[in-house]
């Protein structure tokens, strides 16, 4: 028989344990949850998105099917323009801009209607344009909503509408809109908070502030510099010691408002709208490993027909690297870029959707171009330099513009080159001369019209101020005047009609009214007599014909153009049809 402590043990032994099973269920558990977290970290952004089904409530986490892929996405954000709705989206980590574009026909924009008695009913519009816009969001411009429809707009693909829980349309008059890290302050770029042209504001009555979206700021800073568009911002230790926590970072500006409370002046502080996120850091396989001598920085919108004899000319002058601001276009011109960029030439475009901004962008590509650059021209596509020596000297004058600008470097206070700009116009033609314009405008106004400049990236203020002409230049450097004898600018500025037409719709510089404005109606950027409505004049190709000057045509063909065939650079990729009617 066994003893009393036998049986104890016994059923101690035999007695199921309860503790045992529950420890590991709870292991388990964990597993299965740490598995799908693993998994979902992986292969999601870190923003889940919101998808409304027609007919549903809003979900808080939810796949969207889109060609046969599983994917998802999100809006972070949308403004309100004059002629469209541009819409942020986030992206969707190894799902490429050429995979999305793919889909471009199954987008649409959604819009809710305002009517509260309407059932939810919707209006779908086609997108006018889908872009990449930088390492973590799409750009997504929608076409204004039809009358009684909220301009909030939704996106549809796959038979998914997605859309935000919270925040509204965003109105581009008062917007932080873009930044970026410049050694260790933040750069902003803010729409409202000045409208004086070449003139600094006091720097203390703003504050910068950093976080992540939804009206929450988790940082702040003081300003040190504002100008403009432009606030340079303290960076915060916690991003200064290790910046690539700042991706993706949302940045904003506020300034104190005077309020009268009580007979008694108050400040109160107001926060900016912002869409303005910091982008990731280059690479250091990304960095070049030598600077150019020279580059070009320029701004435009829907000149993709002229940018390949503008590049193809001014690299046979040296020209080494270029960035290509684009201000929304919607011709080719990404197809044009991509072809000279096969062909060898150094072109980049960089996405740019804030319209009349030409400084603020230019602001920004001096940034960019510090670390690739010696010098930086800041022109536009129809501004060719010219060397009016070299013509009929046995010069070739290939590299002769790099030339001009190294013989500068070792001058260590000269920080800007500044050449004259002769306006040139119709010629005499009606429709856009076949071999390009250095070739078929030769008639120009007898005075030159200002200046155009290089700029050593290194001395500019910190302000980054600049009049699109020129940039403001740090203590200690100054700007040299080229003679005219050495170097001008052509600036084919009034063409045919056709080509004039296309300009006079929209311009890109911030301080300088559009043709349709009557503001200011006697400025110098506007064609002297035209008024502000796009009618064509009958003397119109007889204008701005003061001189003629074949000077850069003559120096062109003989320099450039094929022996045998007398073809152009600019012109060997079209057909054989065209290169007849060329000759």
């Amino acid at each position: 028989m066994d003893s009393s402590d036998q049986r104890r043990k016994r059923k101690r032994f035999l007695k199921p344990t309860h503790s045992f099973f529950s420890i590991r269920s709870l292991l388990y558990s964990l597993s299965f949850f740490a598995f799908f977290f693993i998994l979902f970290r992986r292969t999601t952004p870190s923003f889940y998105p919101l998808v409304v089904l027609p007919g549903s409530s809003t979900a808080s986490f939810a796949f969207q099917r889109f060609s046969g892929e599983l994917t998802r996405f999100k809006i972070d954000d949308r403004v309100g323009f004059p002629d469209h709705v541009l819409v942020l989206v986030s992206k969707v980590v190894g799902f490429g801009i050429g995979r999305w574009n793919g889909n471009i026909k199954r987008l649409e924009c959604v819009y809710g209607s305002n009517d509260t008695d309407s059932g939810g009913v919707r209006s779908v519009l086609t997108v006018l344009s889908v872009d990449e816009y930088d390492d973590t969001r799409w750009l997504v411009r929608c076409p204004l909503p039809p009358a009684n429809f909220s301009s909030v707009v939704g996106l549809r693909g796959g038979g998914a509408v997605v859309d935000t829980a919270e925040g509204g349309l965003k109105s581009w008059e008062n917007l932080a809109y873009e930044a970026v890290l410049d050694g260790d302050t933040a750069v902003v770029f803010v729409k409202g908070i000045s409208h004086r042209q070449d003139k600094e504001s006091d720097p203390t009555r703003f504050s910068c502030h950093f976080g992540f979206g939804n009206g929450k700021y988790i940082l702040s800073s003081r300003v040190l510099t504002a100008a403009q568009e432009v606030v340079r911002c303290v960076l915060p230790k916690s991003l200064e010691t290790l910046p690539e926590r700042a991706q993706g970072i949302r940045v904003t500006v506020s300034f104190r408002m005077p309020t009268i409370r009580n007979r008694r002046i108050h400040h109160q502080r107001v926060f900016v709208p912002s869409v303005a996120k910091i982008p990731g850091l280059r690479s250091e396989a990304e960095k070049p490993r030598r600077k150019h001598e020279l580059c070009v920085c320029t701004m435009l919108w829907n000149q993709a027909d002229s940018i390949r004899e503008w590049v193809t000319y001014h690299s046979w002058l040296g020209v080494e690297r270029w960035f290509i601001y684009d201000n929304n276009s919607d011709d080719e011109i990404q197809e044009v870029i991509n072809k000279l960029d096969l062909e060898g030439y150094n072109v980049s475009r960089h996405v740019w959707p804030w319209i009349k901004t030409q400084e603020a962008g230019f602001s920004h590509c001096a940034i960019r171009a510090r670390d690739e650059c010696n010098w930086v021209s800041f022109m536009d596509v129809d501004e060719f330099y010219y060397f009016p020596r070299l013509t009929g000297n046995g010069s070739t004058g290939q590299d002769s513009l790099r030339t001009l600008v190294s013989n500068y470097t070792s001058t260590s206070s000269i920080g800007e080159l500044r050449t004259a700009c002769h306006s040139f116009g119709p010629s005499g033609l009606r429709s856009p001369p076949k071999q390009g314009v250095t070739v078929g405008y030769t008639c120009r106004l007898q005075s030159p019209e200002r200046h155009k400049s290089i700029i050593r990236p290194d001395a500019i203020d910190t302000t980054l101020m600049n009049v699109v002409h020129h940039f403001h230049l740090r203590k200690g450097f100054g700007y040299e005047d080229v003679r005219q004898s050495t170097a001008v600018i052509n600036h084919y500025k009034y063409q045919v009609w056709e080509a004039f037409r296309a300009k006079f719709y929209r311009r890109v510089a911030t301080y300088v009214a559009d043709w349709q404005d009557s503001h200011n109606e006697g400025s110098r950027d506007r064609a002297p007599g035209l008024g502000t409505e796009a009618i064509e004049p009958p003397d119109w190709r007889l204008r701005f014909c003061e001189v003629w000057d074949t000077g850069l045509r003559d120096f062109v063909l003989a320099n450039l153009a094929d022996i045998s065939t007398g073809v152009l650079p600019w012109a060997r990729s079209l057909g054989h049809t065209d290169i007849e009617q060329i000759q």
